[in-house]
């Protein structure tokens, strides 16, 4: 073959090959990894093996008035009805005020100070469990804080954490990256957000949750 249709052909190719990757650059399809991670993530099955609902939960000095069932208890109700899960409930060693506007100030400070109040009833025995949800109210856009006096205590890393919050508008707030940057070696699967005065009624939205996580139905 002539010398100059080599040449010609093998430049052809070169910018044919340029062309192409400079439009997968653009497109964002060069990072194949990225892809296959996100899909892997969005579509992470529940570690299988035993399951505990950790919860906070409060019926007096509550938004929209007290209840007989704390908002954050009803959700964890629902989920235990659904997965057979055991049960753990935060309870302060000193309560909050049945007063909301003094609990939500009494709330804010405790945010200022970093304070860590301190948990009632014994902590539960992790090491048994592969499965965590963790359910807690907002308040004032993150977690209350007797939730971080639990989580310095308790060492979730290698298991698979499932949040769920309840709420007067704020969803999950940050509590997934709180979590994240808490346990760095844990799962942290998509969590449910159920605004508080919805909760007696929320059952058939945590059974959709779930079975999208792909957690399997207690018989």
């Amino acid at each position: 073959m002539n010398k100059r249709v080599v040449a010609f052909i093998v430049g052809v190719v070169a910018v044919l090959a340029v062309t192409v990757l400079g439009n997968l650059a653009r497109s964002g399809a060069t990072p194949s990894t990225n892809s296959s991670n996100q899909a892997t993530s969005s579509t992470k099955k529940v570690a299988t093996g035993k399951s505990l609902i950790v919860y906070f939960s409060r019926t007096k000095g509550v938004y929209g008035g007290d209840v007989k069932v704390g908002h954050t208890a009803q959700i964890a109700q629902d989920i235990q009805k659904y997965t057979g899960a055991d049960m753990y409930e935060i309870v302060p060693k000193v309560d909050y005020s049945s007063n909301y506007e003094q609990v939500t100030k009494q709330a804010q400070t405790e945010i200022d100070e970093n304070a860590r109040p301190a948990i009632k009833n014994p902590l539960p025995d992790v090491s048994k469990y592969d499965t965590i949800y963790i359910g807690s109210p907002i308040w004032w856009g993150q977690y209350p804080m007797i939730m971080f006096t639990f989580f310095d205590k308790e060492n979730l890393n290698g298991k698979t954490i499932i949040p769920f919050t309840t709420h007067a508008g704020s969803g999950l707030a940050n509590t997934v990256e709180t979590l994240k940057q808490t346990y760095p070696k844990a799962t942290v699967l998509e969590g449910l957000a159920v605004r508080g005065t919805d909760s007696s009624k929320a059952a058939p939205k945590v059974n959709a949750w779930l079975a999208r996580l792909g957690v399997q139905r207690a018989k």
